[in-house]
């Protein structure tokens, strides 16, 4: 496994990393064995990056990490947190509190929930629009001055709240969705987060699925299973994407690798500050995941991906609108 440099002041971590909010919610049912099973196949792999969020099932996500790192060493795994959604007791959406006060309650249950003195990088899941990023970044500086966060992130901002957030303290990385389907940090978001020294961990890498190489149009998907109102999973949209999928299987195929694993490999080249994190929910969709370390994208090879999925290709908006309305970074 190759070693990554999170920005200029962020942790050293795999260069390929686990997420793992699938294992808890939003994707359908999940095996928690195997869930631990495949955390574990992913430490012993060198993988280092494990990224859970609060919120994931109510809490579930991060005492599903407790278990798995029960019986390893702690310093073997850079522990990733996202923070700030409010959810009910049926799973439903209210919005985020990015209030100092907030911050440091929801680091306090974090920290009990994962059994952990600290927490690696910690990072509000949305900007908060009623609280000033510099006050959230704040508090978050509070709790590293404290010893219980060793580093500050954040998630799909833009590039002024990136500026701003940077100028209260450093900023190990930006997680934000980025794959050959979501290329819109490109235009400034990625030029911004690079002339600030800020690293980017790729989440949706594989569009949830989309560019997978194992979606059919014909799934079934179940009521908790989010992307049932995904606007690319819908109709001719659907249809659309996955005939872009095809072009890239054709690609795949030439290079002896899998759809999945091109996909992945095409995020990973696009610079050495960038670590794509898979949400492989089984051993053997990690095991897949992991080969992509393996693949060797040439220029030719990068020039044939984007003339098979340029820019802008994909049909449907990565989130149904609601969601949409929460990203900083698409503002």
């Amino acid at each position: 496994m190759n070693i990554r440099t999170l920005g200029t002041t962020g942790p050293r971590v795999s260069s390929l990393g686990l997420g793992l909010m699938g294992m808890s919610d939003l994707y359908g049912p999940a095996d928690d064995a195997e869930s631990v099973a495949t955390i574990h196949a992913a430490l012993d792999a060198g993988v280092t990056l494990l990224d859970t969020g609060d919120f994931y099932g109510m809490g579930h996500n991060e005492l599903l990490l407790r278990d798995a790192l029960r019986d390893r060493d702690r310093d073997n795994a850079v522990i990733s947190v996202k923070f700030g959604a409010l959810r009910d007791a049926l799973g439903g959406w209210s919005g985020y509190d990015g209030r100092p006060e907030a911050v440091k309650n929801f680091l306090a249950y974090s920290l009990r929930r994962l059994g952990t003195d600290h927490i690696d990088i910690y990072r509000p899941a949305r900007l908060d629009p009623n609280v000033p990023v510099e006050e959230t970044v704040g508090a978050i500086a509070e709790m590293v001055q404290a010893g219980l966060v060793r580093h500050i992130g954040l998630s799909e901002v833009g590039a002024d709240t990136l500026r701003r957030a940077q100028a209260v303290h450093p900023i190990a990385d930006l997680q934000i969705e980025y794959s050959l389907l979501s290329r819109g940090i490109e235009n400034e978001i990625l030029p911004t987060a690079r002339e600030l020294g800020i690293g980017v961990t790729a989440y949706g890498v594989l569009s949830r699925g989309l560019l997978s190489g194992h979606w059919s149009k014909n799934r079934e998907l179940g009521g908790q299973d989010f992307r049932g109102i995904s606007p690319r999973f819908q109709g001719d949209n659907l249809d659309r994407n996955l005939d872009l999928v095809e072009a890239l299987r054709k690609i795949a195929e030439d290079k002896g690798a899998t759809v999945a694993q091109i996909a992945i490999a095409w995020v990973a080249a696009q610079g050495n500050d960038i670590v794509p994190l898979v949400g492989a929910r089984r051993q053997d969709r990690l095991t897949e995941a992991l080969g992509a370390n393996t693949v060797t994208l040439t220029a030719n090879d990068l020039a044939a991906i984007d003339q098979a999925i340029p820019a802008g290709a994909a049909a449907g908006t990565r989130y149904a609108a609601p969601l949409m309305h929460h990203l900083d970074s698409e503002r």
